[in-house]
């Protein structure tokens, strides 16, 4: 009987941790809350298997494997004055063919409605008129002629799934933007005025 109410307390005791770790007021990436100064947050990424890149500026980059894909860019961006981590950007390895890119766009978007339930806002669309083949529409994406973008708006913040072109290289971008940080930025901001 002893054994019994020891096993029982030890369940209800590793239960209640397990939620008290998970019931953060701030997004999660990758399991860590978006929230602390930027080498806080870099040392927390670096645990979780990212490589540190470069560190300036209230911005960090790193890499590492991220959702299935190799050699993902992370960039973790703070307000330099306030050194308080407000947004990750995650860059996808680029594609070269159309049938790639908005593959991945929409891999991602099938996994993040999964999770994070139906998209707040979607545009899917070529600018004056649709490509008819992989060759049109990467083009259009490269000359900034593609609007294709995803946003959940959720409780603890933004999260934005994209396809951008950056000096003609085509990748799918993800950003999460933390509410509660991102709020206490804003709020600096306004002081500041």
């Amino acid at each position: 009987m002893k054994y019994k109410l020891t096993v029982l307390l030890l369940v209800i005791v590793s239960s209640f941790l397990r939620a008290q770790t998970n019931t953060s007021e701030h997004l999660m990436f990758k399991g860590v809350p978006i929230d602390g100064t930027l080498n806080q947050y870099v040392l927390k990424m670096k645990q979780s298997g990212f490589a540190a890149v470069s560190s300036e500026n209230g911005l960090a980059l790193l890499k590492g494997d991220f959702a299935g894909f190799k050699d993902c860019y992370i960039g973790v961006s703070t307000l330099k004055e306030k050194d308080l981590v407000h947004k990750i950007a995650v860059l996808f390895p680029s594609s070269e063919t159309w049938s790639s890119l908005s593959g991945n766009y929409f891999t991602l978007k099938e996994l993040l409605t999964e999770k994070y339930g139906k998209p707040t806002d979607v545009i899917e669309k070529f600018d004056n008129y649709t490509p008819n083949d992989d060759g049109g529409k990467m083009s259009s994406v490269k000359l900034d002629m593609c609007k294709y973008y995803t946003t959940w708006k959720i409780d603890k913040g933004d999260i934005q799934l994209s396809i951008v072109q950056k000096d003609y290289k085509c990748s799918v971008s993800l950003l999460y933007i933390d509410k509660l940080n991102s709020d206490i930025i804003r709020s600096k901001a306004k002081d500041d005025l």
